[in-house]
């Protein structure tokens, strides 16, 4: 009775789309971030010199990565995932709104 209603009536579908777009965003941010601090190794291997780590406010690893702005589009990315849940939460609240009524 409902398939397909969902998508007629509301947004919540480009919304979960969006949601899963943010999803992308953040391990892609993720992995590059992993990797410049890991000097473009995969997993979780620790550097095999002493002068692994980098010091504060340079940038890690040589694939120049900048880490500041990583950070910012991480936290930019957070706040666009935490208002599209909202909105898709209120979407879903309407439609439960409509058929109860109804």
């Amino acid at each position: 009775m409902t398939f397909g209603f969902l998508h007629r009536v509301s947004t919540s579908t480009s919304l979960k789309e969006a949601l899963d777009a943010g999803s992308q965003r953040v391990r892609g941010i993720a992995d590059r971030v992993a990797q410049s601090s890991l000097r473009n190794q995969d997993g979780f291997a620790l550097p095999s010199n002493a002068q692994g780590t980098a010091a504060a406010g340079q940038r890690a690893g040589t694939s120049d990565v900048d880490l500041e702005a990583e950070m910012t589009n991480l936290a930019d990315a957070q706040l666009r995932f935490e208002a599209t849940t909202k909105l898709l939460s209120k979407a879903y609240a309407q439609v439960r709104t409509s058929l109860r009524d109804r």
